[in-house]
C-alpha cells in the first residue's frame, strides 16, 4: 500500500525483528523522538527504561485483565454474544479481552450454562478453513504459557466449566475455556493469560462488584451489561479503566480514544487525543508595546 501511495520514499519504514535487536535500538536511539508501544506490561517497562536515556516521548498500550460485569437485569442473550466475542476474539490474544466475567447471582447459573453452550459450538481450524471460527495461538511459547495456566488452575482446584485443554495433537490449538466459581485470588483470575480463557465470578451487589472489579493492577477496559442506564453511568464512573463499554464489548471506533489506566499504560490511540503523543506545544510571547 505504501509503495502505491503519494507519501514519498522514507515516510514509512518497517523494521522486523525481536526486542533486543530491533525494539531496544529504536528506544535507545537519539534520532527517534517518539515511541508508541503495544505489548506486555513487562516489556513496556523495559521500553520506558531505554527511552529514558534520551527522554523521548513514550505512549504505552499494555496488558489487561478486564472486568465484564453482567447485572441480573441484563438481556442475557445479548450479554452472551458480546461476552463470548469479548474473550474469544482473536482466540483471546487481545489486550482488552474481557477475561474476568462478573455475573450477578440471580442469573449466574443460567449465564454460565449458555456461555458453555456457545463456547462448545466454536469450531477450531486453520486460518484458511472457511468453516472454522477460531485459529491457533501465535506460537509454541504462548501455547505453553496457556498450558501452564491450565496446570496451575488444576493444582489450585479451580473448576473447569468447559475447555481447559489443547485441541488435537498438531498445532497450537486451545479449546475455548471458562473457569467457573473462581476465587479472586486464583492465579488465573489475577494474571493476564492472553489466550481463550475466561473466569466467571458470582456477585451480589453493585458495591461489591465495583470493589472486586478494580482490585487489579490493570485498567485497560471494562464492560457493563444492564438495562438500567443510571446504573450503567454510576458504575462506569467508579471503574478504573480507560474504556468502558455498555451492553457491548470490543466496540472500537477510530474517532474514540483508546488507552489504559494504571499498569495498562498511558497515552491514547485513535481519536483527536491519539495525536497528542506526537505533538509538542510551544509558547511564544512578543512584546509590541515598545516598553
Amino acid at each position: 500500500v505504501s509503495t502505491q501511495s503519494t507519501w514519498g520514499a522514507g515516510v514509512l519504514n518497517i523494521i522486523s525483528g525481536y526486542g533486543p535487536t530491533a525494539g531496544e535500538p529504536l528506544a535507545l536511539h537519539p534520532d527517534v523522538k517518539k515511541i508508541a508501544f503495544t505489548g506486555s506490561t513487562a516489556v513496556g517497562q523495559k521500553v520506558m527504561i531505554a527511552a529514558a536515556t534520551n527522554l523521548k516521548k513514550v505512549t504505552m498500550e499494555l496488558g489487561g485483565k478486564s472486568p465484564n460485569i453482567i447485572f441480573d437485569d441484563a438481556d442475557i442473550d445479548q450479554a452472551i454474544r458480546w461476552s463470548t466475542s469479548g474473550i474469544f476474539f482473536n482466540h483471546g490474544q487481545c489486550c482488552s479481552a474481557g477475561s474476568r466475567i462478573f455475573v450477578q447471582e440471580g442469573i449466574y447459573d443460567k449465564f454460565v450454562a449458555k456461555f458453555v453452550e456457545h463456547a462448545s459450538n466454536i469450531k477450531l481450524g486453520a486460518q484458511f478453513d472457511t468453516e472454522a471460527n477460531h485459529g491457533p495461538l501465535v506460537d509454541e511459547l504462548q501455547f505453553n504459557r496457556v498450558m501452564n495456566y491450565f496446570a496451575n488452575a488444576k493444582s489450585e482446584g479451580v473448576n473447569v466449566a468447559c475447555g481447559g485443554t489443547r485441541v488435537g495433537e498438531k498445532g497450537y490449538f486451545v479449546a475455548p475455556t471458562l473457569f467457573s466459581d473462581v476465587k479472586d485470588e486464583a492465579t488465573v483470575a489475577r494474571e493476564e493469560i492472553f489466550g481463550p480463557v475466561a473466569c466467571a465470578f458470582k456477585f451480589k451487589t453493585e458495591e461489591e462488584v465495583i470493589e472486586r472489579a478494580i482490585n487489579t493492577p490493570y485498567g485497560l477496559a471494562a464492560a457493563i451489561f444492564t438495562t438500567n442506564l443510571n446504573r450503567a453511568l454510576r458504575v462506569e464512573r467508579a471503574l478504573e479503566a480507560g474504556t468502558v463499554w455498555v451492553n457491548c464489548y470490543n466496540a472500537f471506533d477510530p474517532r474514540i480514544p483508546f488507552g489504559g489506566y494504571k499498569m495498562s499504560g498511558f497515552g491514547k490511540e485513535l481519536g483527536e487525543a491519539g495525536l497528542d503523543g506526537y505533538l509538542q506545544s510551544k509558547a511564544v510571547r512578543i512584546n509590541i508595546s515598545g516598553q
